[in-house]
């Protein structure tokens, strides 16, 4: 009994305990519900309210704008409180504060929704109505002697308004979000851009910028029904400086002018609210403000780079609608551009980082950026725009431009075209002549100009200018480019600005700014950098027509002489030592230099337009840039990586063949004393000499193929050919290889047309495992290059220069080497270039058709570009397109194998030495016939012969006197494998050209010996040879030949064994 009664206890106790805890809970929601119903019905009830207080508002100024509308019923008007002495601070007080709730008022509205901007409108026009006495009725006839106290009570309103935030209110009217870049033509039909309400707000901005309106301005306007405003008179007088207040201007700047393309949206939706700032010259008060460079500092600081650049754009905006303004003040419009551009570039980075942002203008930007604006930023970059537009250059330039290049009668002269870039287009080059007839005086280095002078001064702040912008708004850098060189005569006469600097002008001027960290020097460098740099970009952008012909911008002659200045310049940075610790400026002024530089020079090696030896530096010993390279001193190193051509060819080759030599000395590919290297060893069958040498050879590594490899050669009836490999057998494998592999009947390569040279062929892909064979091509081509092996293989330009990596760079132009590939298709193109008329009538499109094996197949130059038309907005990059898929895109797979094949053999570091011309001849040898006295001063005899010896005297007089050049190139070919003459001549010919006198056949032959050698010297035969035939041995580039007793007979064996070609085995 006793447990029972203990478990109903607890039972009871646990029971009332849950029953307590229930009642909290209970109390809990009731207390909960109770405080929720108390928020919600505060809410309702704030929301009523407020609605309430917006109605009664709303209803207020319309009541008073109602009273200010009445006519002559003065004790009506609501500005008539403050003529009463008792009444006049508290009207005040009182409009004070109903102007502010308007403002607060006017941050929650909306302009996108209808209610809202009809709200807007109200409270505008109450704003504009009471900031300027100029609408007042009660100052009409006898109330003008009141104006001046209004006006004071006006002014005192706006300072207030001013102080509460007034401009911040503003900006949010005129925030990026409710005015959207739009076309012009449309912005129009967005609803934000209301033309009524932009217009009241900015009539707002007209007399919060003049704190005295009634004594600057007299706007009258007139009301709507539906309360609206329209400006129906002009400004009457302009603001005068001394009453614009640096206090009212700083915050207009920053929240106002920083609108992005709010002067864009003003010159769409009301253009003519634009004359009030002209009229009020504003323009030039803002530069007067901000030309202060604390000023302005504090201005961009309190914008950051962003708004930075808004700010910028609407003053550009001003000043293209302000012409005289900028002519007057063009010093402090330089001037406070400079300094935003010089802020901005501050925060730009050159890659990307935790710590950048991404700017559709600035690039990587390391402040934050705000990406509201980006929907903005095509208006804002057309705002920008205006820096380098043509009306703007006029404008800076003015001093420049002003000044006229004398004229010279005499024509100047042309440099005569080579083969494939003549184009036979008459009435072209017949304008082109008649064009140069009278030309100017060639503009040279003169000096005379002091550099302290207001006007050098002056040109190189505007220099300064454009090269911050370059370094600046780095994703629009071509835009700014192009606007700078679309006058034809700004660029010369540049160049004739800085040769007239200094006591002798030219390059001792600009050598001494590099030793110097002065203001001055500095902007004399920007100058010369900016010349380059847009210099460069006019040249890379014309063709060998424009360049060459028509001549625009410079003369050839010019060219000449730039050219000359501009290597002197690369060469003293660099040998002077300037360069290799080059960093900021001075290395991006080296960058545009040296690149204007090459541009040039690579133009010249394409078409000759300067003299003989004009790139080499005369001054610059070849032993004394030996010895620096032997000591490894970086100058020397870095000669050789910018400016090779400074340096003679051969002098480049023999360095290229000592490099190719210190690595195999490395590598251990060279037979010591005490170490012979690896031999590779291999077979090769006539029949199938590509098939067998693809097999074998593709495999090696890439130590293997740099070493040495013997080959023996099987004949057509299986029997190996008689002979030992000392180099020479080799070398004959290769040539012919080669000759194959290059064949236009393999369709592996084609052949342009007109000079015929190769390049891969598109349609090479029908072929199983093209690219490996593409791969083997290159590791041939690099192999017969590491070995010094000339190979009879003329190359395209074009493919030349992709060989040697030039495609990669920025300033390579696919349209300057279209002419290597095919001229009569370059013509073409250009002729579309030059088109008059409406492309579109041409009825092409952005696409490619070609006949492939029969079958029309279209490529499209971009995506979709079969239905996109060519028009004369987009035919540049049409001509472009086209050249870039004919040289690049068709065979992009099999150039790039290739190359990755030569690379694997040859240094890409070796070939950067070369020039496109010069790669060529370092493959295929000079093109030049064979120098019969050079090969006979290098010429060992053996076996009795001598110099004077009559069959020698025979010999040479046969192959100089007999033999055609293409016979004498095949008695090279027999003798030594290579029908073209060494690079560097028959010097460097290893082993030497010998020549042997031999008495029996190869098969019976010892050697010399005492009585053979005598037997030849004094022409004793042991038996009458003229049934044997003369005979080589490639290996030791040796000829034998028998001791003939007739010249007729010395020359139809020889001309008959040299056409049999069988190596050895002829006998």
């Amino acid at each position: 009994m006793f447990t029972v009664s203990q478990t109903s206890r607890a039972w009871f106790i646990d029971r009332a305990r849950q029953a307590r805890e229930e009642r909290l809970v209970q109390k809990e929601r009731e207390r909960a519900a109770v405080e929720i119903q108390a928020h919600v019905r505060s809410f309702l009830c704030r929301r009523r309210l407020q609605r309430e207080i917006r109605w009664r508002f709303e209803k207020l100024c319309r009541c008073i704008l109602s009273s200010m509308d009445a006519e002559s019923e003065p004790k009506v008007w609501y500005v008539s409180l403050a003529l009463s002495k008792d009444l006049t601070l508290l009207w005040i007080k009182q409009i004070k504060n109903i102007l502010w709730y308007c403002c607060e008022f006017l941050e929650q509205l909306k302009p996108e929704i209808l209610q809202d901007s009809k709200l807007i409108t109200l409270y505008l026009t109450v704003l504009v109505t009471f900031t300027d006495t100029s609408t007042w009725k009660i100052l009409r006839g006898k109330g003008e002697s009141l104006r001046p106290a209004l006006n004071h009570i006006c002014a005192n309103i706006m300072g207030h308004l001013n102080q509460c935030g007034f401009y911040s209110v503003l900006q949010t009217a005129f925030h990026p979000h409710s005015m959207l870049p739009v076309p012009v033509d449309t912005a129009r039909e967005l609803p934000e851009i209301q033309p009524v309400t932009v217009e009241k707000d900015f009539g707002i901005l007209e007399c919060t910028i003049n704190p005295w309106p009634g004594e600057t301005a007299a706007l009258s306007v007139q009301r709507h029904s539906d309360g609206g405003l329209v400006p129906s008179a002009a400004v009457s007088s302009p603001v005068i400086a001394a009453q614009f207040s640096d206090n009212l201007i700083r915050p207009f700047l920053i929240h106002i002018l920083s609108v992005p393309a709010l002067i864009s949206h003003l010159s769409t939706v009301t253009p003519e609210r634009l004359t009030v700032l002209e009229s009020h010259d504003m323009l030039r008060k803002f530069i007067t403000f901000l030309r202060d460079e604390d000023r302005c500092r504090d201005v961009c600081e309190s914008l950051e780079g962003c708004h930075t650049l808004c700010l910028m754009g609407n003053l550009l905006h001003l000043g293209s609608l302000s012409p005289r303004v900028l002519e007057e003040e063009t010093d402090g419009f330089v001037s406070l551009l400079t300094q935003m551009l010089c802020y901005c570039q501050k925060y730009v980075s050159q890659k990307k980082s935790n710590l950048t942002h991404w700017h559709p203008v600035l690039g990587w930007f390391s402040q934050s950026v705000d990406y509201g604006l980006n929907e903005s930023m095509p208006l804002i970059t057309k705002q920008l725009q205006f820096l380098w537009g043509v009306p703007l250059i006029r404008i800076f330039f003015s001093d420049i431009l002003s000044k006229k290049l004398l004229e010279n009668p005499e024509p100047a002269h042309v440099q005569p075209a080579s083969p494939q870039n003549v184009l036979p287009v008459k009435t072209l080059l017949k304008r082109a002549f008649q064009k140069s007839a009278s030309v100017r005086n060639i503009l040279r280095p003169v000096g005379g100009k002091r550099v302290d002078s207001a006007e050098v001064q002056k040109v190189c702040n505007i220099c300064v200018l454009y090269q911050t912008s370059l370094t600046t708004l780095t994703q629009i850098r071509l835009q700014i480019l192009t606007g700078l060189t679309y006058l034809d005569d700004l660029l010369p006469k540049l160049w004739a600005f800085i040769c007239e600097l200094g006591p002798h002008g030219g390059l001792k001027l600009f050598l001494e700014c590099l030793s110097s960290d002065t203001e001055e020097s500095k902007q004399l460098l920007a100058m010369l950098m900016l010349f380059c740099d847009c210099s460069r970009h006019l040249i890379t952008i014309l063709d060998d027509i424009e360049v060459y012909e028509e001549q625009i911008s410079f003369k050839l002659e010019e060219l000449v002489t730039i050219s000359s200045f501009l290597n002197s310049f690369v060469f003293k940075m660099i040998w002077d030592g300037i360069v290799e610790n080059a960093k900021g400026g001075t290395l991006e002024l080296f960058q545009s230099v040296h690149g204007w530089l090459m541009v040039l020079y690579e133009r010249d090696c394409r078409r000759r337009f300067a003299p003989d030896d004009h790139w080499l530096r005369k001054d610059l010993k070849p032993s004394v840039l030996s010895q620096e390279l032997d000591k490894d001193r970086k100058r020397a190193q870095l000669i050789l990586q910018y400016i090779p051509h400074v340096v003679p060819h051969k002098n480049r080759v023999l360095l290229f063949r000592n490099m190719v030599t210190k690595e195999k000395e490395k590598l251990g590919l060279v037979e010591t004393s005490s170490a012979s290297p690896h031999v590779t060893h291999i077979t090769i069958r006539r029949s199938r000499m590509l098939e067998d040498g693809y097999e074998q050879l593709r495999q090696l590594s890439q130590h293997a193929m740099k070493g040495v490899i013997r080959v023996k050669f099987v004949n057509d009836l299986g029997v190996d050919e008689a002979g030992i490999d000392q180099d020479g057998v080799f070398k004959e494998f290769l040539e012919e290889i080669i000759k194959r592999v290059f064949d236009p009947a393999l369709n592996l390569f084609k052949t342009t047309s007109g000079d015929e040279r190769l390049y891969p062929s598109p349609t090479s892909y029908i072929h199983e495992n093209y690219l490996q064979l593409f791969e083997f091509v290159g590791k041939m081509l690099g192999k017969a290059v590491y070995e010094g092996i000339v190979v009879d293989v003329p190359f395209a330009s074009f493919f030349l220069s992709q060989l040697l990596g030039h495609h990669h760079s920025v300033f390579y132009s696919s349209v300057d080497e279209l002419p290597s590939l095919d001229s009569e298709f370059y013509k073409n193109l250009t002729s579309i270039k030059r088109y008059d008329g409406d492309i579109a009538d041409l009825g092409l499109t952005l696409s490619y058709d070609e006949d492939v094996m029969g079958q029309l197949v279209c490529h499209e130059l971009i995506p979709g570009g079969k239905t996109i038309p060519v028009t004369n907005e987009n035919k540049i990059s049409y001509i472009h397109l086209m050249a870039h898929f004919r040289m690049h895109t068709q065979i992009k797979n099999q150039t790039a194998a290739l190359i990755s094949g030569f690379r694997s053999i040859i240094k890409p570091e070796w070939t950067r030495m070369f020039s496109t011309p010069e790669l060529q001849r370092l493959i295929s040898g000079d093109n030049a016939e064979i120098d019969l006295e050079d090969l006979k001063r290098h010429t060992v005899y053996y076996g009795g012969f001598h110099g004077s010896h009559r069959v020698i005297i025979w010999l040479w007089d046969i192959l100089a006197s007999d033999f055609t050049p293409d016979e004498r190139a095949m008695f090279l070919k027999f003798v030594t494998s290579c029908s073209r003459p060494p690079l560097l001549g028959f010097a460097y010919l290893k082993p030497p050209f010998s020549i042997r006198c031999v008495e029996v056949s190869d098969d019976q032959d010892t050697g010399d010996t005492l009585g053979s050698v005598l037997r030849g010297f004094f022409t004793i035969r042991k038996r009458e040879p003229g049934g044997r035939l003369p005979t080589s041995s490639t290996c030791f580039n040796l000829l034998k030949l028998p001791n003939y007793s007739k010249k007729s007979v010395l020359r139809e064996k020889l001309r008959y064994a040299i056409s049999m070609n069988t190596g050895f085995e002829l006998s």
